[in-house]
């Protein structure tokens, strides 16, 4: 059978994820808290319901988390026309599809970023679907968001692709193999010590060598 490719977006189809940074250290910072980049960009791929505290502690996340995911969310949407897709994605897609594969994207952003993003890719009519923050109680590193978009692909076999630690530990929870690409910014050996089965350099790269990988 042939497994269902599970998608992230943001760092692995769109190029966001040192807006992300910039947005939550801004965000961060309004509410007192300055926290180094590189410590944030680590963190970029888990959920803002997780971010906060594995960030700033949980006290604080008791206290102003809701607000510092509220002013990261305006941030971002003040970067988010700087943002585009990565070279290739698009092509991906129809390629995946083209050798049958059901597509859904994952992603556990709010509903009008992921609509800004599948306008920006043109893919509403190449993916079966999508996840939102509405179809998850928790996020990344959590399985929910991997399992809800599984079952929206069918409920089958299903193949991870990502940028991050946290979609391949997510994936790994989820009992779903990832493949890895490096535009998220983590490295090769950190993603494959999350549990990515191969990792690639760029979507290029991948789709060059997609026979060798669990979408082959």
């Amino acid at each position: 059978m042939t497994p269902a490719a599970i998608l992230d977006i943001d760092g692995t189809l769109v190029d966001t994820n040192y807006q992300h940074a910039i947005a939550w250290y801004r965000a961060f910072r309004a509410h007192g808290v300055v926290l180094p980049l590189w410590r944030i960009h680590r963190h970029i791929g888990m959920g803002g319901d997780q971010l906060v505290a594995a960030l700033a502690g949980e006290d604080f996340d008791s206290e102003r988390g809701d607000d510092v995911r509220d002013e990261e969310k305006k941030r971002y949407m003040d970067l988010i026309e700087e943002v585009e897709p990565l070279d290739g994605a698009r092509d991906l897609l129809v390629r995946l599809g083209s050798r049958g594969h059901s597509i859904v994207l994952a992603s556990s952003a709010k509903q009008d970023e992921v609509d800004h993003y599948l306008d920006l890719l043109d893919a509403r009519d190449l993916a079966k679907g999508w996840t939102t923050s509405a179809d998850v109680e928790q996020t990344k590193p959590e399985p929910d968001l991997v399992a809800a978009a599984v079952e929206k692909a069918g409920g089958d076999s299903a193949v991870m692709l990502g940028d991050s630690t946290w979609d391949c530990k997510a994936a790994g929870r989820a009992g779903v193999p990832t493949i890895g690409v490096l535009t998220g910014g983590f490295s090769e050996l950190e993603l494959r010590e999350a549990g990515a089965v191969c990792v690639f350099e760029n979507l290029a790269d991948l789709m060059a060598r997609l026979d060798e990988t669990p979408l082959g």
